[in-house]
């Protein structure tokens, strides 16, 4: 059951908490603006695709476009409007401005309305269905986030691939907890990596959450620390400072990173028919690709994939009079 206890934090990111569709257990996704819109609508479909029994919930920031709003209420998504969150201090984020949103990722521990949400990012698709996700053991609500299993969620991976100059320079394939898979790799299809191992941070990218207020308020006091200002990846340095080695560590099929697909990465665990959901990391995303691009993703053919579920939804859309452009 969700916590509904509290009168803190949560009410204040929460203060209607009412179901944006009759559902206790539902994905959510992010979205403050129309350059991911493309990438949320694929989301969704590729959910149902895979045949989800979950809805996906948009929630969407005040940045969010009318004609935005007006395209998920054409596809019948469900959406919830959300406030845009920021720490009182954060990092300059100059050369990764996405880090500024990241923040409102949090908002799901605040939804105490359903018993389980599962947040995705919208650079994403579901190519298997991955329900399970809704019923995997995590602390109840009731442990107000002091127990061992507060969330869920994969590893980030720390291998830098484009060796960014502005990563961290312990970022590192010797520090990826990844890497301690790769003579595994068949346990790595259905563990992770111990959530304490190495530079212990979940990626954001997917989030299994119990809601709670006082989960929720113990984020929200995190953020109105000045450590703020030293975390290079907001919402998961975060989750992983506060609930550090507290959290449960899933596959990398869960939150496959495309970039993990790439020889000399992780493609010693990689498998494609084992992969439930690719995240597109990095840009270009496949939507904004271009011809150029695409050739240079013939290397992996991860991209592909997105094009296809992409080409499905839109002709889909088309037979029932859906022509937005998106």
């Amino acid at each position: 059951m969700a916590d509904t206890t509290s009168n803190g934090a949560a009410s204040q990111a929460n203060p209607d908490p009412s179901r944006a569709v009759d559902s206790p257990k539902v994905w959510t996704t992010l979205i403050t603006n129309t350059a991911y819109l493309s990438g949320l609508l694929t989301l969704d479909a590729s959910l149902k695709y895979a045949g989800s029994k979950y809805p996906l919930v948009a929630l969407y920031t005040d940045s969010f476009p009318e004609e935005g709003i007006t395209a998920l209420d054409r596809r019948s998504i469900p959406r919830k409007r959300i406030p845009y969150l920021l720490p009182a201090a954060h990092k300059d984020f100059t050369n990764d401005p996405r880090f500024y949103d990241c923040w409102s990722k949090l908002t799901p521990f605040s939804l105490v309305e359903y018993e389980r949400v599962v947040q995705l990012d919208s650079d994403m698709i579901c190519l298997q269905n991955m329900d399970e996700l809704m019923d995997i053991p995590l602390d109840s609500a009731e442990e107000k986030g002091e127990g061992r299993r507060v969330f869920a969620a994969s590893h980030a991976c720390l291998c830098n691939p484009l060796n960014k100059p502005h990563y961290p320079k312990d970022w590192t394939p010797e520090n990826c907890a990844f890497t301690s898979q790769h003579s595994s790799p068949e346990k790595a299809q259905t563990e992770g990596a111990p959530p304490d191992l190495g530079i212990t941070m979940p990626n954001g990218g997917l989030q299994v959450v119990v809601p709670s207020t006082h989960v929720y308020d113990k984020i929200v006091a995190a953020m109105s620390d000045e450590k703020t200002s030293s975390y290079d990846f907001s919402d998961q340095s975060l989750l992983g400072d506060v609930f550090h080695g507290r959290w449960v560590a899933l596959p990398y099929v869960y939150n496959a990173l495309k970039t993990m697909r790439w020889k000399g990465v992780h493609d010693a665990i990689w498998r494609d028919e084992k992969v439930k959901n690719v995240h597109y990391i990095l840009s270009p995303k496949p939507w904004d690709e271009t011809e150029e691009d695409k050739g240079r993703e013939r290397r992996d053919g991860a991209n592909g994939w997105w094009w296809d579920v992409n080409g499905r939804r839109i002709r889909e859309e088309r037979g029932r009079g859906i022509d937005d452009g998106f």
